[in-house]
């Protein structure tokens, strides 16, 4: 299906942290339904202004009933600065859902003892792909990593296992990597989004268990679709991939 392209209205848009932002908004196309792992660009700012390119980010939680979509993001640049003058009622450019997310059927028709691994802002993705993944009979085991205070935490209760946290300065949960708080032979299938780094070496630990990983990979886009070859990452084939449109969720093996 394709994406649409839509003014979307802001509910709410809250500060969660210094630099991390969940804006919730009206998504009022029924027929472009998203799912996990899937992603919206946002564009809050005319066509001639800077930054020439609208911001992709990722579905971190999708309401049926009340058709809204939510976005958690990190402040990183000068798109995302102008995404929080936002306010509640404004509208803005809202065109998605893109790309090939978590297919959650085939993962719950193949596995029962689920890991769902994420780190930092890479966490987003994860809390609507754990929503559907206990909508569909398994609460998985939630594993997050952050640099210093959790945010977003406390809805996973409900719907998931064990929840367990670690970040780098100690000051909340585990001291350490979050790579360290599972071991991947205990589980059927490990689900991580995160920075490149700790993605590359969950898929690392997981290959040596022989566990199947699926990771979410973050790359810089423009046009969303596969068409520029922006983000075309290598795979194990030597073939380039596009994140966005076969993309952005990969099995490991295939793009580590």
């Amino acid at each position: 299906m394709r994406a649409a392209c839509c003014e979307a209205t802001v509910l709410r848009h809250e500060v969660i942290a210094d630099d991390i932002r969940l804006l919730t908004a009206l998504w009022p196309d029924r027929e472009h339904i998203p799912h996990a792992g899937q992603f919206f660009t946002l564009r809050a700012w005319g066509a001639d202004e800077a930054p020439f390119l609208s911001r992709p980010i990722s579905v971190h939680k999708w309401d049926a009933e009340t058709q809204t979509v939510e976005f958690l993001y990190a402040v990183v640049g000068e798109g995302t600065r102008k995404l929080t003058a936002l306010k509640k009622g404004d509208s803005f450019q809202l065109t998605g859902p893109m790309g090939n997310g978590f297919d959650v059927a085939d993962i719950l028709s193949k596995y029962q003892k689920i890991a769902v691994v994420g780190g930092g802002i890479g966490t987003a993705p994860m809390y609507q792909l754990t929503r559907e993944l206990a909508a569909g009979g398994v609460k998985p085991d939630v594993f997050f990593g952050f640099r210093d205070k959790p945010y977003c935490m406390e809805e996973y209760r409900s719907i998931a296992g064990i929840v367990k946290v670690s970040t780098d300065t100690g000051a909340v949960g585990f001291h350490g990597f979050v790579t360290q708080l599972y071991d991947p032979a205990d589980y059927d299938v490990v689900l991580v989004c995160g920075p490149t780094v700790m993605m590359r070496n969950a898929a690392r630990l997981c290959a040596e268990k022989g566990t199947p990983c699926f990771v979410s990979l973050e790359k810089k886009m423009a046009c969303g679709i596969g068409a520029c070859l922006g983000c075309t990452c290598e795979t194990r084939s030597g073939e380039g991939k596009s994140v966005c449109k076969n993309g952005p969720v990969f099995d490991a093996a295939e793009v580590f």
